[in-house]
């Protein structure tokens, strides 16, 4: 569903220049539900533009389905934006309409695109669980209820990919878990590919796989653990055996030419600076601090 190959992005004034992403690897299957975690300028936000249409990529490949993101017109990044992808903002303000009822702002991308469906807009409203709440407007809506329209509202278009920025990002936990399950009923049910940004790892345990980026490349990645595949695959290398806390296994991304970023609390907890001792057995590979293999000797 998405392919990204050294994703670069770069935002340029007229007198500086800030590369947001720097060659990032990303690859995405069809009906996954999975997140994107990062600090505040990690990339993550840019990415999820990048994806979204919102965003020109400024060299690499970036796919998602048969749309190439970097060689699209205009006219067609309109198609894509309508039609492929929808989009949920953390503020509630981008996402919603406050003189409009529920049903009516889950009507009106239907209106702008010609294809208004009222059934098709209240069942949505019935699958986040506000069938009751239809006719309300905003301010009689709580923030967890403007966020479920939000859903609603994302899906109007029947899109193939789903992009949540923060979507939990302001509620409380409960209402983090509803708007979670939601997103897991959509994903099993309709089949739609789900990306969430976000920089609560907590959600770890809620998706099927967790990518983290850091200064604008992808770096660690975490799956769901399945005994049956092992710690092993194309790509990766494992960081830690699964945790009993979420079941997800830990693993390094490679990139084409051999480069891994090791999570810089490893490295710090190790006292490793500017190099290490690289050891390979046949079997596995030992990354060691240089100052302590000289203790040991």
């Amino acid at each position: 569903m998405i392919y990204c190959e050294g994703l670069v992005k770069i935002y340029k004034t007229d007198d500086l220049e800030v590369v947001a992403l720097q060659g990032l690897n990303l690859t995405v299957e069809k009906g996954e539900l999975m997140a994107i975690i990062g600090n505040s300028g990690s990339g993550k936000s840019t990415l999820l533009n990048t994806l979204g249409g919102l965003d020109r990529p400024s060299a690499g490949q970036v796919k998602v389905g048969p749309w190439d993101l970097l060689k699209m017109t205009e006219e067609e990044r309109v198609s894509y934006k309508r039609d492929t992808v929808g989009f949920i903002w953390q503020n509630n303000a981008r996402n919603l309409l406050p003189y409009l009822t529920a049903l009516e702002n889950v009507e009106m991308p239907m209106m702008l695109s010609g294809k208004l469906d009222r059934a098709y807009a209240m069942q949505l409203l019935e699958w986040v669980g506000l069938k009751h709440r239809i006719h309300n407007k905003l301010h009689q809506l709580s923030g967890g209820e403007q966020q479920r329209v939000a859903i609603a509202i994302s899906l109007s278009n029947r899109p193939e990919l789903l992009l949540a920025d923060e979507p939990t990002g302001s509620v409380d936990t409960a209402t983090s878990d509803m708007i979670m399950n939601i997103f897991r009923k959509l994903n099993k049910e309709i089949g739609v590919t789900i990306v969430i940004v976000t920089h609560d790892m907590t959600l770890a345990s809620q998706v099927d796989r967790v990518v983290a980026i850091r200064d604008g490349l992808t770096s660690t990645e975490f799956v769901k653990h399945n005994p049956e595949i092992g710690s092993h695959g194309e790509g990766f290398v494992s960081l830690s055996a699964h945790t009993s806390q979420n079941e997800h296994v830990a693993y390094v991304v490679v990139d084409k030419v051999g480069r891994l970023q090791v999570p810089r609390e490893y490295l710090k907890s190790m006292d490793i600076k500017d190099k290490v001792l690289m050891e390979f057995d046949g079997e596995k590979i030992t990354i060691r601090a240089p100052h302590k293999v000289q203790t040991e000797e």
